[in-house]
């Protein structure tokens, strides 16, 4: 019986998650029901799911303590795909890991919502709202969710940020600038239930000149002359996105090679193992050493050296799949990830990369020779022990001197 086994009993779909790999703990009986099988990474990413921040990890164990955070999640359902409004917890685990509790807030159980008034006179046009409005900086929507989401009120920013006129504006729907269309309708209903004050959500917003942005809203609802109604409050945030995306890239290279660096392969090998356990695809990991490449470095310098690595990198590159991954591993040591790929072909691949590196080699570099180890994932392997098992296959290789492929 887990740590966990009395959530079972709850009537609330209960998820606990690792945050760093994304990886499923647990889910009781409910979830369980809910999911129909399908990983975090698909509930998260459906087509109707919306959430604050791109991956688990990027939520802090401060902001998911003293924050409300929620996120929208993607459910199979008989009649299509269904809407969930999950809170986002921090939970500690008993061997001190950090962990993400992910609560389902199933319609049925969501609190009734006070909205606030925004309306400090019905009769008159200088309504506080539409002063809140317009002296805004942020591009603003009033919404009515109960008439197919359409847009009741903008200010100024809102009409220069998406290029409509007011008046054209006024008369438009938010699936009309929701580049999720009409789907975006069951998550504005399960939205607006939400009181306000939680963490914006992310989508992708369509502007009048056709080009998309992303975006980040805050919504609540608000009660205006007496209708009940959503304030959304939109930030553009596609360059942050694209400058995030960009050191997140940086941050999983290797700066000599380009090639994908530790980190990478690392998060790879968790994702292939994941792969392997949902719908038993086999994987293969090479490892590659430049043999002798110390006295490469004694002999013609560290520069050299490294136009070595470089040229052993894109050689390395050019005979595998677009599918593989080629990683520098560290040093002189290379990497390759197969998905996909028995041992005979991960071990006729390893041969094919010894000889065309023996066999050629850049006119102004000395040349190498490399030692490679084989290894194929085992069922239930961890990728440490599968780490281990492919460096004892490269150890024999150089053991039994060089210039050779091992089997682990």
């Amino acid at each position: 019986m887990t740590s966990f086994a009395l959530l079972d009993a709850l009537h609330t779909p209960v998820w606990i998650i690792l945050p760093d790999s994304g990886k499923l703990l647990f889910a009781n009986r409910q979830a369980s029901q809910l999911s129909g099988g399908q990983d975090i990474a698909c509930l998260r990413g459906g087509h109707l799911s919306a959430r604050a921040l791109e991956q688990l990890s990027d939520y802090s164990p401060d902001m998911l303590q003293y924050q409300q955070v929620v996120e929208v999640w993607t459910l199979p359902g008989q009649d299509g795909p269904q809407v969930l409004c999950c809170r986002l917890g921090h939970l500690r685990l008993e061997d001190d890991r950090p962990a993400i509790i992910a609560e389902g807030m199933l319609e049925a159980a969501l609190p009734a919502v006070a909205p606030s008034v925004l309306s400090a006179d019905p009769g008159r046009d200088g309504s506080f709202h539409e002063m809140l409005m317009q002296t805004n900086s942020a591009p603003m929507l009033l919404i009515d969710p109960a008439d197919d989401g359409r847009i009741v009120n903008v200010n100024q920013a809102a009409a220069r940020f998406y290029g409509y006129p007011r008046e054209v504006f006024i008369h438009k729907h938010t699936w009309e600038i929701n580049a999720m269309g009409r789907d975006i309708l069951p998550v504005m209903h399960h939205i607006s239930q939400l009181p306000g004050g939680h963490k914006p959500l992310s989508f992708v917003h369509r502007l009048a000149d056709g080009s998309l942005r992303d975006v980040q809203t805050y919504a609540g609802p608000v009660l205006i002359h007496g209708q009940r109604l959503m304030l959304c409050v939109v930030h553009d945030i596609t360059e942050q996105k694209r400058l995030k995306a960009e050191l997140e890239q940086a941050a999983l290279k290797d700066p000599l090679t380009g090639l994908w660096n530790r980190r990478h392969l690392l998060l790879q090998l968790e994702r292939a193992i994941q792969d392997k356990q949902r719908f038993g695809n086999d994987f293969s990991l090479i490892l590659i050493d430049a043999d002798n490449f110390k006295q490469i470095n004694d002999q013609h310098g560290h520069f050299t050296g490294d136009e070595v690595l470089v040229w052993l990198a894109r050689t390395l590159e050019s005979r595998v799949r677009a599918q593989d991954t080629v990683c520098r591993w560290g040093g002189e040591e290379f990497v390759i990830l197969l998905p996909q790929t028995s041992h005979d072909n991960a071990m006729r691949l390893a041969e094919a990369l010894r000889r065309t590196v023996a066999e050629n080699r850049h006119e102004k570099l000395p040349a190498i020779t490399v030692s490679l180890g084989v290894a194929i994932h085992q069922d239930n392997e961890t990728v440490e022990s599968l780490i281990m098992r492919v460096d004892n296959a490269l150890y024999q290789a150089k053991h039994l001197g060089r210039n050779r492929v091992m089997a682990a």
